[in-house]
């Protein structure tokens, strides 16, 4: 799956892989850090989660239009990567002063903001520059984004372990190193990508990426003064109308972050041979799992594909949604008729990550190639956005419906006239939620299908 593929592709692995330890490593012991450091309860913290990690997820659409039209994507992931190592220490400053709230609620705020801005100005830009790296047509994109995406996983793995083992302790002056480590990472993706960027980050014709428009060589964008046909419409509106399906996905994907990680701490039971494993390291599961499944699922496709029967975009999508519902409904079976205060075996949670990890490769990196063959070239980073916006919304409606959990000694919550008594009913939420949009996904595939004109 490695074999052919340009060196960029590896800067960009390794770049991103620090990125994300930065970035899960937070994400691991926010919820924690707030809801045990802070004493927020757990409808505010899931409500600040959701607020972070949507507007997080909002930003790539304006770091896209400002790298497009004037930046260029370089300079755009250095002042990215720059500004969240930043924003992490901020965190770690918040989380030093967590007894003192006149300076820990100030400084989580302002380390949050920071976080947000540089997220921007890098997420979208560094996932247009692996469509980039090679031609619009050529075969190897899609291996191309599972390695990436690969990059991603094992940075998300490697971080619940070292931000949560560091943090995630009982005593809660230690989340603070947690924050350091993320900050550290960050700073380590940063250098990664500024010492190998001119060597390695060029075109299938040997000349460099991501420089500002008024910076590229003679030529070589004519594609980017052309007017957009009718084709190239359609393909826009097909990238518009997956990123409105993955809303849901992710809504339900990333209570990973948010509700899951409350369970993981109050309902499951952690203790092995007398130790007890931190609640935030049920996140490395889904990215372990990601690292090792990501060759297999590449190599289906890829047989699939030379038997003719590779499933379009839109149908390996849907079969997403269904095991992502499938994953709640195992959980949903095993809370059913739990109290608040009985802990559950982990292996429910385990297998709920597993079941998710199938459905977020059948989702994640096929979305992400799509976008890449998809968008018209003067729009690749713009198009990305779009596709973090999805995110964005995502992230935000994760947080709200995470608010829903239930607590024990608290009033029942509502969701649209439905009583939230148990956990059970809580999770048979997603369980609707991700088939119902699979179920439709899957009946439009045809003529999205259509409207992709060949490339999804």
């Amino acid at each position: 799956m490695t074999q052919g593929h340009p060196k960029g592709l590896y800067v960009l692995f390794y770049t991103e892989m620090w990125e994300r330890f930065s970035y899960y490593g937070m994400r691991a012991i926010l919820v924690l850090y707030m809801t045990k450091a802070l004493l927020f309860d757990v409808s505010q913290a899931s409500n600040i989660y959701g607020n972070f990690t949507g507007l997080a997820y909002l930003m790539p659409l304006a770091g896209g239009y400002i790298s497009d039209r004037w930046w260029g994507n370089r300079r755009s992931i250095l002042w990215g990567g720059s500004i969240m190592a930043v924003g992490q220490f901020i965190m770690f400053l918040s989380a030093s002063y967590h007894d003192q709230p006149a300076l820990s609620h100030p400084l989580l705020w302002a380390g949050l903001g920071v976080i947000i801005v540089g997220t921007g100005l890098f997420k979208a830009n560094i996932a247009s520059m692996v469509g980039s790296l090679y031609a619009p047509d050529d075969h190897r994109k899609d291996s191309a984004f599972t390695i990436f995406y690969m990059g991603i996983n094992i940075g998300a793995f490697l971080a619940p372990l070292v931000a949560g083992g560091l943090g995630d302790t009982g005593d809660p002056a230690d989340f603070r190193w947690g924050f350091l480590a993320a900050s550290i990472g960050m700073v380590v993706g940063t250098m990664v990508f500024r010492i190998f960027k001119d060597r390695h980050i060029v075109d299938a014709d040997g000349y460099a990426l991501g420089l500002p428009p008024d910076q590229r060589p003679q030529g070589r964008d004519k594609s980017l003064d052309e007017p957009l046909g009718r084709e190239d419409w359609e393909r826009v509106a097909v990238i518009f109308v997956l990123s409105f399906f993955v809303i849901f996905f992710w809504a339900a994907f990333e209570q990973a972050g948010a509700s899951l990680t409350v369970f993981a701490d109050r309902q499951t039971e952690r203790d092995i041979m007398g130790w007890t494993m931190p609640a935030s390291w049920f996140q490395s599961v889904n990215a372990v799992a990601i690292v090792l499944f990501a060759p297999v699922f590449a190599w289906l496709w890829a047989q699939l594909g030379k038997r003719n029967l590779d499933p379009s975009t839109p149908v390996k999508m849907s079969l997403g949604f269904f095991l992502l519902a499938l994953g709640y409904l195992v959980i949903a079976f095993g809370v059913k008729g739990v109290d608040p205060t009985t802990k559950v075996s982990m292996m429910w949670l385990i297998g709920l990550y597993m079941l998710h990890t199938f459905g977020e490769l059948c989702l994640s990196p096929i979305g992400l190639s799509a976008v890449s063959k998809l968008s018209p070239p003067r729009f690749a980073s713009l198009m990305m956005g779009v596709w973090y916006l999805a995110s964005s919304t995502a992230n935000k409606m994760a947080g709200v419906l995470s608010s829903f959990y239930p607590e024990a000694g608290k009033p029942a919550p509502v969701l649209l006239g439905y009583e939230v008594t148990n956990l059970h009913e809580f999770f048979v939420i997603f369980v609707v939620m991700s088939a119902s949009a699979g179920a439709v996904l899957f009946l439009l595939a045809r003529p999205i299908a259509k409207w992709s004109h060949g490339r999804a």
